[in-house]
């Protein structure tokens, strides 16, 4: 029996756990923290049990040099020392790109690295020139250099860093050429005829390398990267974070796994049926600054099959209260029949949501445990998220 009563309805809080290093038996860790849940009585079947990637990747030692990362871009492009690679709409993040960066100029250090970027914003809402600015470009010649925005002010509004310049910098480091430029169509790329392209968005990836392929066949996501070795992930370079030492630390492989044989020791030694999700960035729009949050490829790297394909729906409640009122029942009698539609909802078509989208249950999830677990030094990389199932 839960200790919490049963007019609680959906709720969700963190476990504070030590550091997780590389090697740490992390199902373990995870365990006996649940184990002091389920002994006061806050653990029940069907509670969803979300672990953050980051505490996943580390203790499975996932992590690649900027060497690596060079290393396998001059194999999988064929390029030589003094060739030209271009890369097409990176989003702009110090945390997410600037190690990838590195690695990609340190492949053709007497060479050149072409970055065209998306204007006015990258593709998860970080600006790169004001709305202003991006009205006043001359885009006759299909894209600007960098060198034509003198005049404008290109710093991110919130982190105050020119990111056109930032990324020149990294590149120019690394002993290569920059060439830095805007524009919306990625076969503008073709313009400075790299040798080879890497098709650097994210969500938009495949659309974007299908297009730049029919100028330039040498074209690689950044999915493509990173997925054998030592250390590798199905998911290549995307989700990767910035480390120490010049290192990128990659997303966790083979994440469902993990939480399928997470979902048995709990069982073993809790008695509880849960599920298990393993989270990253969650999917939601900052409404202040413009920002998508959702930088790795999808909010679930991987989940226990009781959680997938499942849609967050139902009745919709507000809607049928008023109808309801309208028609002259009690407070009561509304009551009554809002039980009643909800349990009829799933055996008829739907329509009753008045126009609710149904959202996928993992998103949902993971994007609520994204904003519990928060950052910096909440040290709660483990969520429980409680009557979320009916």
């Amino acid at each position: 029996m839960s200790r919490l009563p049963e007019y609680i309805g959906p709720a969700a809080f963190g476990l504070k756990m030590g550091v997780v290093l590389p090697g740490t038996d992390l199902k373990e860790m995870v365990v006996s923290a649940l184990k002091k849940v389920s002994q006061d009585e806050l653990l029940d079947d069907n509670d969803v049990i979300c672990v953050t990637e980051s505490v996943v990747a580390r203790s499975q030692n996932n992590f690649v040099s900027v060497d690596d990362v060079a290393k396998e871009l001059r194999s999988k492009l064929k390029l030589a020392e003094d060739g030209k690679v271009g890369v097409v709409f990176p989003i702009t993040s110090r945390n997410r790109f600037s190690l990838i960066l590195e690695g990609i100029a340190r492949a053709v250090p007497r060479g050149e690295v072409i970055v065209q970027l998306s204007f006015p914003n990258d593709e998860v809402g970080n600006r790169i020139i004001s709305p202003e600015a991006a009205e006043e470009l001359d885009l006759t010649k299909g894209y600007v250099h960098f060198s034509e925005l003198a005049s404008h002010d290109c710093r991110h509004p919130i982190t105050q860093v020119d990111y056109l310049a930032m990324y020149g910098q990294v590149i120019a480091e690394q002993g290569a050429k920059a060439t830095v430029i805007l524009s919306n169509d990625p076969t503008q790329i073709s313009v400075f005829a790299p040798d080879g392209v890497i098709a650097a968005d994210i969500h938009t990836r495949d659309a974007t390398r299908k297009k730049i392929w029919k100028i330039n066949s040498n074209v690689i996501t950044l999915q493509d990267l990173c997925r054998e070795g030592e250390s590798w992930c199905e998911w290549g370079l995307l989700g990767s974070n910035m480390s120490a030492n010049k290192r990128l630390k990659l997303a966790p492989r083979e994440a469902s796994l993990f939480a399928r044989e997470l979902q048995e020791a709990i069982y073993i030694a809790t008695g509880r049926k849960v599920e298990v999700l393993v989270y990253g960035d969650g999917a939601y729009k900052d409404p202040s600054t413009g920002i998508y949050e959702l930088a790795d490829p999808m909010p679930v790297f991987g989940m226990t099959e009781g959680i997938s394909g499942r849609y967050r729906e139902g009745i919709k409640y507000k809607y049928l209260a008023d109808v309801c009122h309208a028609e002259g029942k009690s407070s009561l009698e509304i009551e009554a029949h809002l039980a009643d539609q909800s349990e009829q909802f799933f055996a008829q078509d739907h329509i009753l949501t008045g126009g609710t989208t149904p959202r996928r249950t993992e998103d949902v999830i993971a994007s609520l445990a994204d904003l519990v677990s928060g950052s910096a030094d909440a040290g709660t990389p483990v969520i429980v998220v409680k009557n979320i199932f009916r």
